[in-house]
């Protein structure tokens, strides 16, 4: 058994056998390697956002939360390299791609087989130009819409113009390859949209931001048409 075949099965024991924990000497038993190699294979699987924990003294062990967990996912070579693809185009420019990483990694560990040789065969044939985006301006916004915080943003529009805005966050938007943050900007008292490519600086200022309707804010816009994409329609509230 290889590696990543090797800690998909880690976790799928655990879940099997929480509540209770299994020690690493039972663990490096039940797949036929050392108790270093599964050490090892623990620490790769907490790095990648795992919920394992070690439980110390006697009746201790290994144990993970079967709730913080999802079940076993069995792709096709068509469901497989359709994520590879998605997720190739979360580049660093992309809202929440270092989660977006850590996805990938625990959805890598679980294929096996042909379906892990498709995704591994088309990861190879993909590249990308490095993002402009700086990270630190991503994770503002990425935190400002996650906590519902004002932001303060230093902005180059289309024109070249330089402004420094106050916004409320409502959402994004994506189009045309670009993504774009849209808010409610103090300054011009409008719904505006933002580039995040565009965005100079942005700092969160601490204090909350009003709700707003995201739809409403895109009225009279260019994006006025926008809808939901269908690949999210199962994670919409209905």
């Amino acid at each position: 058994m290889n590696r990543t075949a090797r800690l998909y099965a880690l976790v799928e024991e655990l879940r099997a056998a929480a509540p209770r924990p299994v020690t690493v000497a039972a663990l490096a038993a039940r797949f036929d390697v050392s108790t270093r190699t599964v050490q090892r294979d623990l620490q790769i699987l907490m790095d990648t956002g795992v919920p394992a924990r070690s439980i110390p003294g006697r009746g201790g062990g290994w144990s993970i939360d079967p709730e913080m967990t999802l079940p076993p996912i069995h792709f096709t070579a068509d469901e497989a390299s359709a994520l590879t693809a998605a997720l190739a185009a979360a580049d660093a420019s992309t809202p929440y791609a270092g989660a977006a990483r850590t996805a990938a990694q625990k959805i890598a560990a679980s294929m096996t087989g042909p379906v892990s040789a498709a995704a591994q065969e088309l990861a190879a044939r993909i590249v990308a130009l490095p993002p402009r985006t700086d990270a630190r301006i991503r994770t503002a916004v990425e935190q400002a819409l996650t906590n519902n915080m004002v932001l303060r943003l230093s902005y180059t529009d289309a024109a070249g113009q330089e402004s420094n805005r106050v916004v409320e966050p409502a959402g994004l938007l994506t189009a045309d390859g670009r993504w774009y943050l849209i808010a409610w900007c103090r300054t011009r008292r409008a719904g505006r949209g933002f580039r995040l490519d565009r965005i100079a600086a942005a700092a969160p200022t601490g204090e909350q931001a009003q709700p707003h309707d995201l739809t409403e804010l895109l009225l009279g816009s260019t994006a006025a048409d926008a809808v939901r994409p269908t690949a999210l329609s199962s994670l919409t509230p209905r």
